[in-house]
């Protein structure tokens, strides 16, 4: 059977052509909450290290035991292309700890040769030689430094627990240990952040000679200490000043050599960030630790949310998944047009239309708006792939939006 026929069965989940599988660890540890942070995080002690390390190893188990059957006849024999650690804060872990848990995780590919990419996030206070020496010895070959600015008061605006000078002296530790593969994460439209500072941070970024570059635009999730402030007026959106943010940000990498990939992402030739273009091409991955989301198998789940809950699943032999989704054609279509325009390089919409089917969306809506866009200068169509304009891109979110209802205009929903 073909892979386009295979997308086509309805009685077997969907799974994507892109055949490259992914491996994502959540490491749900952080000394402190950043006040803009909602993803799943708790203050570390070493029992709770303990655990959560057994609990990896136990998830590990599960996922290989009996030929891999949690992850679909014949996985166990497939290779590990990326991987990637995120938190919470990775670097939190003590070396010893980073070590045990790098072992762990190193026998999904046991014998099958390493994966070609492995990011760990690293927040500027936790970087120390020692972990360093032990993120080398386990196969990293990536560090994502957490940074979002160099302006002691912007930190503290945002609850980081990190100084300037900490910054500097993390990256020099970071090159010094031989790591040729670093990005550095930023963020701007900060409350009291004006234009001038924000362009100071990019620059400054830059000057310390990164290979990949994140920008991402401060947002309000509920449940987070910005959050309430917005509720309460003390800090306000402006999108304007947003968009000029965007505009100037991806003028300014682009001249000193870091052209854009995708909306928030930025890098020097062949450094980008593989194991997030696999993620967002609609590749495989597998999460493992609390809170951390899937797509394998034909089935897309998120591990329970809550260190206990997660825990309790190990012991019963069965990952602790929840919103567990079978994916369909018309799921994966509708994310990889979703997250495809927000790649610089677009979608092939003939091409997804063959993958997905004629009956699995609206596509005479999905048509309709295509001119829509491309009519408003927005995006545009050349050789049958869609890419958004830098017009479109500084509104990528209500086009996506507005993509989805058309999507699913007709079909009920998926």
């Amino acid at each position: 059977m073909s892979e386009i026929d295979s997308l086509k069965n309805t009685d077997e989940p969907a799974r994507p052509e892109n055949r490259a599988l992914g491996l994502y660890v959540h490491v749900p540890f952080c000394a402190t909450r950043c006040d803009f942070c909602a993803f799943y995080e708790e203050a570390p002690t070493a029992e709770k290290v303990r655990r959560y390390l057994d609990g990896v190893a136990r998830e590990m188990e599960v996922l290989t035991e009996n030929g891999g059957r949690e992850i679909g006849d014949g996985e166990k024999a497939r290779t590990v292309d990326t991987v990637f650690w995120g938190g919470g804060t990775p670097g939190v872990l003590a070396a010893k700890d980073i070590l045990r848990l790098g072992g762990i995780v190193r026998e999904l590919w046991e014998g099958k040769g390493a994966p070609g990419e492995w990011s760990v996030e690293l927040a500027p206070g936790s970087v120390s030689e020692a972990r360093l020496e032990a993120l080398r010895e386990i196969g990293v070959t990536r560090i994502s430094l957490g940074v979002q600015s160099f302006r002691a008061d912007l930190l503290e605006a945002l609850g980081r627990r990190h100084s300037p000078s900490q910054i500097y002296r993390a990256y020099e530790r970071i090159r010094a240990a031989g790591f040729k593969n670093v990005n550095l994460d930023m963020m701007f439209a900060l409350p009291g952040q004006e234009e001038a500072a924000w362009l100071a941070d990019v620059r400054e970024a830059i000057a310390l000679g990164p290979d990949h570059l994140s920008t991402y635009c401060l947002t309000f999730e509920e449940d987070t200490a910005l959050w309430v402030k917005l509720s309460q007026g003390k800090v306000k959106l402006d999108a304007e000043r947003e968009a000029r943010l965007y505009e100037r940000t991806w003028a300014e990498l682009d001249a000193a050599g870091f052209p854009q990939y995708e909306i928030s992402n930025f890098s020097r030739r062949g450094f980008e960030c593989v194991h997030n273009l696999n993620t967002w091409r609609m590749a495989e991955w597998i999460g493992l630790g609390p809170s951390a989301a899937s797509q394998h198998a034909g089935w897309r789940g998120a591990n329970a949310r809550d260190l206990e809950k997660w825990l309790e699943g190990m012991k019963t032999g069965a990952r602790a998944t929840e919103d567990r989704v079978r994916m369909s054609p018309a799921l994966l279509a509708e994310d990889a047009l979703i997250f495809g325009l927000r790649m610089n390089e677009g979608v092939d919409m003939d091409a997804l239309r063959k993958k997905a089917g004629a009956d699995a969306l609206n596509w005479a809506a999905v048509g309709a708006l295509v001119n829509r866009l491309t009519n408003g200068a927005l995006a545009t169509g050349d050789g049958g792939r869609l890419r958004l304009t830098l017009k479109g891109r500084l509104v990528a979110d209500a086009i996506a939006s507005e993509m989805l209802g058309a999507l699913t205009e007709g079909t009920g929903g998926e």
